[in-house]
């Protein structure tokens, strides 16, 4: 496997993909995951999911319970959804926390920046405190985190440098955008699940190869020779278009536009994957965000969130617009889960890569490889 890693992050011309282990075999992904979506910024859920003070919404990563809050100064966090009293769940259902976080098990209560406030009994029948338990050094335990974009990413072993560092190149490469988006409302988001390895949504949405056949409406005005490719190794990729066609309602009606943008975004749009999973666009007039959600080594949950250049627009537009989309994204779900059941048959090595339009891709099964390489290397160490 390790000289199979090795082939991974060859130069295109001579690489192979992923290993089917890594789709299909549960031991080799649960240790992907410890590299990958627990060792690096992986993205959890948007902001919007937590729109006002108190908002607090319970979340599984593989298993992992989290607690996503929006604090009573309006500040999201992250913790783990465990008492830290006897382990048990803290909140099981999105609601809004009036007041604290009351563990249902023995009520024992956080305020919602996860410091522990408040021991009924603890010392006995009528007795709120004891000396053996110290309130200061039992809070929640916080993951960290960090919003782009509405995106809140989380940094699971906590051991990843800051968001702002790894991802320095991407944020200046969308500077302009740096100004605030806007959720659409419940018309705005979607969810599709699809039977495939979460890799594979991402690999499928780097690249801009499959357009013709898979998306031929919008290969008619938006064709393949209009896109570029966009390969950052190490850091991110995807794809671009030099031929971006806003969607208009009614006697021409548009979106507003994001303020201050350069020519490039008149007719111009991005693509582009923040690994592990979160698949982001930027356009003159809206954007939107899709985290990828594994539930199991083959199923994966998209959330899809849809953002606009003002707090307000035209509903029958934003519902269209959504509509759009769902069926571009839709028109996808067939190939991932394709590949998804093709990662079973034993003679596949991995693939090859064009190096004329693969490159995104080939980016992302070389960041994975080498997250991997890096962490074995890590646990190599650590065992000497």
């Amino acid at each position: 496997m390790f000289n199979d890693l090795e082939a991974v992050i060859a130069p295109i011309e001579t690489a192979r993909g992923l290993p089917n282990a890594h789709y299909i075999d549960e031991a080799t992904f649960a240790q992907e995951n410890k590299a990958v979506l627990f060792g690096t910024w992986a993205g959890l859920a948007v902001g919007a999911d937590v729109p006002e003070n108190g908002d607090a919404k319970p979340i599984e990563l593989l298993g992992l319970p989290l607690l996503l809050i929006r604090d009573k100064d309006g500040d999201v966090r992250v913790f783990q959804n465990t008492c830290r009293h006897r382990g048990m769940i803290l909140v099981e259902e999105p609601r809004k926390i009036e007041g604290a976080i009351r563990c249902p098990y023995h009520s024992w209560c956080y305020s919602t920046k996860g410091k522990l406030v408040a021991t009924p009994h603890v010392g006995g029948p009528g007795m709120n405190t004891h000396d053996a338990v110290d309130n200061d050094t039992l809070g929640l335990i916080e993951v960290p985190s960090h919003i782009w974009r509405d995106v809140i990413f989380v940094n699971i072993n906590g051991n990843a440098a800051p968001f702002e560092q790894v991802h320095a190149n991407l944020i200046a490469r969308w500077s302009e955008f740096d100004q605030p988006m806007y959720h659409g409302g419940a018309d705005s988001t979607f969810q599709l699940a699809a039977k495939t390895n979460y890799k594979l949504a991402v690999e499928n949405y780097c690249e801009s190869y499959h357009l013709p056949w898979v998306h031929p409406g919008l290969n008619s005005y938006s064709r393949l020779e209009d896109h570029y490719n966009i390969n950052e190794p190490d850091q991110y990729s995807g794809q671009g278009t030099y031929v971006y066609r806003q969607f208009e309602g009614e006697n021409g009606t548009r979106f507003p536009d994001f303020k201050g943008l350069s020519g490039k975004w008149d007719e111009g749009a991005e693509y582009i994957t923040v690994y592990p999973n979160v698949l982001l666009a930027a356009q003159r007039d809206h954007g939107y965000a899709i985290i990828l959600e594994p539930k199991s080594i083959n199923e994966t949950l998209e959330h899809v969130h849809i953002y606009y250049a003002a707090p307000k627009v035209d509903s029958t537009m934003r519902v269209k617009n959504t509509a759009l989309w769902k069926e571009v994204f839709e028109e996808d779900i067939f190939v991932v889960e394709g590949m998804q059941r093709g990662r079973y048959g034993p003679g596949f090595d991995g693939g090859r890569f064009s190096p004329a339009m693969d490159g995104p891709t080939h980016c992302f099964h070389a960041w994975v490889a080498q997250r991997i390489l890096d962490h074995r290397g890590s646990e190599a160490v650590a065992a000497e």
